[in-house]
């Protein structure tokens, strides 16, 4: 039975390893090799129930050490009973782990030879396993293979290809250095040329793309203000929330003059015209009297019933609002999935029912730049994030304002950041972060953390930060040619492996 189990436990320790090499330890080698070693793995069964365990259990180490904190949103704040809290939390994280299991599964079942499969097989359905993750039911692309390499020479490829085609990267190199799992005699001389050849060709392609801008400045630099309050999430939702969100908010607001102003998500968690027009009008002359933009997170109610989360934007030279609503909503936090009113009901999560922005909505024209907003979980999709350069205007700053408060001092945090410096990756355009309780930071064009608060303390960060312009490739193209380049390889392994049997068969 020990014996049985040995692999399926090998198989969790290096997927709870895969956990560990997103932030906030940031090894992206060890990602490489965490994935390396579950492909090795499967050399060691036969069948392809086997190899689809090994992902499971790969998957659960992964998840339930990756995204434990989503235990807290149900339990801590929505008040579900702690079991039940445990339960789905599990839950999720075997949903999840169903995507690698389907993965090891087919390429065992499509591909005979070990070396295929290792080298190709598994590498192109890793990638496509981790698009249909990110897409499925709304898709949940957190931990990402690519977010692990923000740092790495293979973020090269993210103008490029996104971060699925990073994450297609990684997995070619976890292939090649499975390799050595093999005998002598299969792995041969041709599969230290594999290793080697693998090795320098993505690794130098990626260091040379990783040189290269792709967009120029737009504009004078301009000087923002990040204003995170560090207001505590049931306080948000109490008696004195409302005055208290704008007393704190409005106190960290003050200081020099800057040309633009951004609070976090939902600094006011009701319809705006529930919040006090003293507070609305106190950010209007403020905007006024010292010629800065505003921009705050309130919800819209238009028409009646019905609720956006949305940001708001005050000019100084105009009495008109400027507005984003968030488009790509998070299931059960923000909307409900079909027939499950019940699950949502044991939480008490306010405004659990949205509406969805428009597909294209203009960037707020304020402070002289041309700002592209989402909030919080949307950019987690880069092919929503590039909507915004879809309309007339394109933008040259990006804004994220979020409140992770759900999830108190997690690993969502860091996370969370990392994945907003990808999204600059692949567009190359500078990112700011206003939120509740962090990170909230000033992101460059080349994805460095130019400045940063530290997580659940109340501040305002003030720094300066370049609008670009100009289009990468993936600006272009999104994640297609990531995915189809992906989809013709494990075609082509899937041919080679029916070419081998069909001569064996012969012989």
């Amino acid at each position: 039975m020990l014996k049985r189990l040995a692999l399926p436990m090998a198989a969790l320790a290096a997927g709870a390893a895969h956990a560990l090499s997103f932030a906030p330890w940031n090894l992206p080698w060890l990602q490489i090799l965490a994935l390396a070693v579950l492909y090795a793995l499967t050399t060691r069964v036969s069948g392809w129930r086997p190899a689809a365990l090994l992902g499971f259990a790969f998957g659960l180490g992964w998840f339930g050490l990756g995204v434990s904190w989503v235990y807290i949103s149900m339990h801590v704040y929505g008040l579900m009973p702690a079991p039940l809290a445990a339960v789905a939390t599990l839950g999720f994280c075997a949903f999840l782990a169903l995507f690698p299991a389907l993965v090891l599964g087919m390429a065992q079942f499509l591909v005979v030879r070990p070396w295929v499969r290792l080298c190709l097989a598994l590498p192109a359905l890793w990638t496509v396993g981790e698009w249909l993750r990110g897409t499925l039911f709304t898709g949940f692309p957190w931990l990402g293979s690519g977010y692990a390499h923000t740092d790495s020479p293979l973020a090269g490829f993210a103008p490029v290809l996104g971060v699925y085609g990073v994450g297609f990267a990684a997995a070619l190199l976890a292939g090649a250095l499975a390799l050595v799992a093999l005998p002598i005699r299969e792995r041969g001389m041709r599969g230290y040329a594999w290793i080697a050849g693998v090795f320098i060709v993505l690794v130098g392609s990626g260091i040379a793309l990783k040189g290269r801008m792709w967009t120029e400045p737009s504009g004078a630099p301009i000087t923002v203000r990040l204003v995170q309050a560090n207001i505590p999430q049931d306080t948000k939702f109490g008696p004195e929330g409302l005055r208290r969100a704008f007393e704190d908010h409005w106190a960290l607001m003050q200081g020099p003059r800057a040309d633009l102003v951004a609070l976090p998500e939902s600094v006011f968690p009701v319809p705006l015209q529930f919040v006090p027009v003293e507070f609305v009008d106190a950010f209007r002359n403020y905007a006024r009297s010292g010629s800065t933009a505003v921009v705050f997170g309130v919800f819209i109610e238009q028409p009646e019933g019905d609720y956006y989360n949305s940001a708001v934007g005050v000019a100084p030279d105009t009495t008109r609002l400027g507005r984003y609503s968030k488009r790509h909503l998070v299931p059960f936090g923000e909307f409900i999935p079909p027939g499950f009113r019940w699950f949502v009901d044991l939480m008490k999560m306010p405004i659990g029912d949205q509406q969805r922005g428009a597909a294209v909505q203009a960037p707020m024209l304020l402070a002289g730049q041309r700002l592209a907003v989402n909030i919080c979980y949307e950019d987690l999709f880069g092919e929503v994030i590039i909507d915004a350069w879809k309309g007339g205007t394109p933008p040259s700053i990006m804004l994220n304002m979020s409140n992770l408060a759900w999830f108190q001092d997690s690993l969502a945090l860091p996370q969370h950041l990392q994945i907003s410096r990808m999204r600059v990756l692949e567009t190359r355009h500078p990112m700011l972060r206003a939120t509740n309780t962090g990170a909230t930071a000033i992101i460059d064009a080349r994805g460095r953390v130019a400045s940063q608060l530290p997580f659940l303390t109340a501040g305002a960060l003030t720094g300066t930060v370049q609008g670009m312009q100009g289009v990468t490739p993936f600006i272009r193209w999104g994640n297609v040619p990531a995915i189809v380049a992906a989809v013709l390889l494990a075609l082509g392994a899937v041919g080679l492996g029916a070419a081998r049997r069909t001569a064996q068969s012969d012989t």
